[in-house]
């Protein structure tokens, strides 16, 4: 039997926001942080759940993000938003522009939002996720340190630059396409290293530029793209929209999220899209049509399920390591 700590999602949201707030983050940012959190945790998300909320506290008691940050938001036209997180995180400066970037994109029919000078944004589905749930069609796109091989390259040069698409159904659901441009998430790696696991081959450089099946070697060396050149051109990508159109700190710039008293300073670009301005019953359609590929085809359909784990988290509650549930705590007793 497993020492497990089981939270309802209140108490786990208490227990992220409480955390946050005890080491110096304003009341705000702590409250978008912990929903953040808590949200990809009930989604099955937990490598950027719980586990990765220690990175924010340490990083929180280390500098890398500015406690009392409060996102300046500007609209340089009507259509976009543009936010300085001011040395804090995408998820305050997000949720505080959340409303206003939905009514853009209803009422416009498309709506962008960009954010730069923050810390790494998280699960990336989850801004995404958030605009599906609005009737809205969503993609997004950001980075940070550089951890991932170019194409033709041996060196890290961009981050594992994930891209997120969702897109709802008519009966609440929606789907949700959220996948990094490297072969693994760097998270991962760690976990394996920290539990003494070797790597899959195809994963990974060493700090020599060679393949390796060695967590440890691969946190020193570079992630690869999946698919090779494809997969490190949509990193490429991904690089512009975050950082280019941002204004953010390029991936080889970026400070390292885990150490030292700077913030990555990454990047965030959301782009919001009203789907009945462009096709009547989109949602319906898109349902029925998703319906079709994985009944008729077997085709998996990536995120659909989100919601019904979420609903399943509420009534069966958070699990949480004790290890990882008393390391979350030590910063509430600090």
């Amino acid at each position: 039997m497993t020492d497990d700590v089981t939270l309802s999602p209140a108490e786990a949201i208490e227990l992220a926001k409480t955390a946050l707030m005890r080491v110096g983050m304003v009341e705000a940012g702590a409250a978008a942080l912990a929903g953040a959190t808590v949200d990809a945790e009930m989604a099955g998300k937990r490598a950027v759940g719980f586990a990765h909320l220690t990175d924010y506290l340490r990083s929180l008691v280390d500098g890398r993000i500015v406690a009392r940050a409060e996102p300046l938001l500007t609209s340089p036209v009507p259509a976009i938003l543009k936010c300085d997180a001011m040395g804090g995180v995408a998820q305050h400066g997000f949720s505080v522009a959340h409303e206003e970037l939905v009514t853009k994109a209803k009422a416009l029919g498309i709506a962008i939002f960009t954010a730069h000078n923050s810390y790494t944004t998280g699960e990336l589905g989850w801004y995404a996720a958030r605009l599906a749930q609005e009737g809205l069609v969503a993609i997004a796109a950001t980075n940070g340190p550089a951890l991932l091989a170019g194409s033709g390259s041996r060196l890290p040069v961009y981050c594992t630059n994930p891209l997120a698409f969702a897109a709802p159904l008519h009966d609440g659901r929606f789907l949700l396409i959220d996948q990094a441009s490297s072969a693994t998430a760097f998270v991962k790696i760690r976990e394996a290293a920290a539990r003494g696991e070797a790597i899959p081959e195809g994963w990974a450089l060493d700090q020599d530029g060679e393949p390796t099946s060695d967590p440890f070697a691969a946190m020193q060396g570079a992630l690869l793209a999946f698919g090779g050149e494809r997969g490190a051109n949509i990193a490429l990508m991904v690089e512009v929209l975050a950082a280019g159109l941002t204004g953010a700190n390029w991936s080889v710039d970026a400070p390292d999220f885990q150490a030292g008293e700077t913030s990555p300073g990454a990047g965030l670009f959301v782009l919001a899209m009203a789907p009945q301005l462009l096709a009547d019953g989109f949602s319906a359609r898109l349902a029925a049509h998703v319906e079709r590929l994985s009944g008729e085809y077997g085709v998996h359909i990536p995120g659909i399920g989100r919601v019904e784990r979420q609903r399943q988290a509420e009534s069966a509650g958070i699990v949480l390591p004790r290890q990882l549930f008393d390391s979350i705590s030590s910063f509430r007793r600090n």
